[in-house]
């Protein structure tokens, strides 16, 4: 995809794809700026041959395979995260702390698969020249860049949140709330807006030209014009700090979270062996039981988007640490291109997908706007009786979460869709 386009430099102007679609001569070094050696051959050319020579074909003849996998994950992906959203937003009891970040995930794939996908779309029909002009060529490498700091760190910020709530469920009354979660939210897509920018005033239009007959028209390509080393760095510096080093934290916050929760279900055991059979305590066991199912809904997202997110960021470490490339290295890199392109892209679809196959509420929900898309208005205080649980304890009151963004008595009812899996109890607003 285009954040992949950005790899591109001047000493080796390849297209908007950071490749080309078709494999090119190595001695493209040089050829493309007024001091390179001139080629006599060149004279005799029109300027549709010099950029064929140059550039390499208009059009990429991975277009019509590659355009149809794109299709059917824009259509699965756009479908899937509006649901999501529109689920979110139209419900009151779905709107948790932990929903928030999904809401913000949903944004994120919505943009990639709304403005990124068909960029590269065209991309791969016209490699050459770009139409958007140099506004629309830092617009590109912003977003591409701004959308994919901003998941994983919606993702990091999730893991966190799944942390207080399973390992300190104290703390979790105080920091597991909306507000906080808003405002990490906010801060979130301010910092990846920040950190995009220094890429992305790599980037601008660079025509080619040849030696001996000057600027070739319509041959603009939005690629890197500055220095190749500084870019280098960049996307070393930032693979780092927003791949490797949140997957690590991710990895260590879930080990301790599996750590608790096999605690929790080995006390658990223990309290059955005993014959202490409470009603609050059977209420207590179910509601663990409920907030493992959700850890594991989490852990299989988190496991996903790592392994879709993988190979984009290899494609592009693979890009900055090679800079002599041979025309067979180039001819495998462009497979292995597109391979990360459709993770990149698969990675916007599968989150709605693993909603509906591991929650029972975002599944119902899902049909309900689905089939009936006018029913609820949003702001709604109505509950679906086939998603809304409120658990009845022998000692004390709940009550739903409030519209103020307060935590409620129990962190634990705070919590994003339960992946329900026992007999409904009472259901209303609140009881005792």
């Amino acid at each position: 995809m285009n954040p992949y386009g950005n790899c591109s430099g001047p000493e080796f102007p390849l297209p908007q794809r950071d490749f080309a679609a078709e494999p090119v001569s190595p001695d493209l070094c040089n050829r493309t700026h007024p001091g390179a050696l001139f080629d006599p051959k060149d004279a005799n050319l029109t300027e549709e041959q010099l950029r064929d020579k140059y550039l390499g074909p208009r059009r990429s003849s991975f277009f019509v395979p590659v355009c149809a996998v794109y299709l059917l994950i824009f259509v699965v992906g756009a479908v899937g995260n509006t649901l999501t959203c529109v689920v979110i937003l139209r419900h009151r009891f779905m709107r948790t702390p932990t929903n928030y970040y999904l809401f913000s995930l949903a944004v994120s794939d919505l943009l990639v698969l709304l403005l990124g996908m068909p960029l590269e779309l065209y991309d791969m029909w016209s490699n050459y020249p770009f139409l958007l002009g140099a506004s629309g060529c830092y617009f590109k490498t912003l977003l591409f860049e701004a959308v994919c700091f901003a998941s994983i760190l919606n993702v990091t910020a999730l893991s966190v949140e799944r942390y207080i709530a399973v390992v300190h469920p104290l703390k979790a009354k105080y920091v597991v709330t909306r507000n906080h979660a808003k405002r990490v939210i906010i801060t979130i897509w301010v910092m990846s807006v920040i950190c995009s920018i220094p890429n992305t005033s790599l980037h601008g239009l660079q025509p080619l030209y040849v030696p001996g007959r000057g600027r070739v028209p319509d041959s603009e390509i939005c690629t890197l014009v500055k220095p190749r080393l500084v870019y280098n760095l960049i996307i070393q510096i930032t693979t780092i700090l927003f791949f490797f080093l949140p997957m690590g934290t991710i990895s260590i916050l879930y080990l301790l979270i599996g750590l608790q929760l096999k605690k929790e279900k080995m006390l658990q055991a223990l309290g059955d062996k005993s014959g202490g059979g409470c009603n609050y305590h059977n209420n207590r066991g179910q509601k663990k039981v409920k907030r493992r199912q959700v850890t594991k809904m989490l852990f299989v997202l988190v496991v996903v988007f790592g392994i879709c997110w993988a190979p984009f960021h290899t494609d592009r470490l693979v890009w900055s640490f090679i800079s002599t490339w041979t025309s067979h290295m180039l001819y495998m890199f462009q497979y292995v291109h597109i391979i990360s392109g459709v993770f990149f892209y698969l990675s916007s679809a599968a989150n709605p997908i693993l909603y509906n196959l591991m929650s029972t509420r975002f599944r119902e929900m899902f049909k309900e706007v689905m089939c009936h898309p006018g029913r609820r208005a949003p702001g709604s205080r109505k509950y679906s009786h086939s998603v809304t649980r409120v658990t009845t304890r022998s000692t004390e009151c709940e009550h739903v979460p409030g519209t103020n963004g307060l935590p409620l008595s129990d962190p634990e009812e705070y919590e994003m869709e339960e992946v329900e899996g026992g007999q409904a109890s009472a259901r209303k607003t609140s009881l005792c």
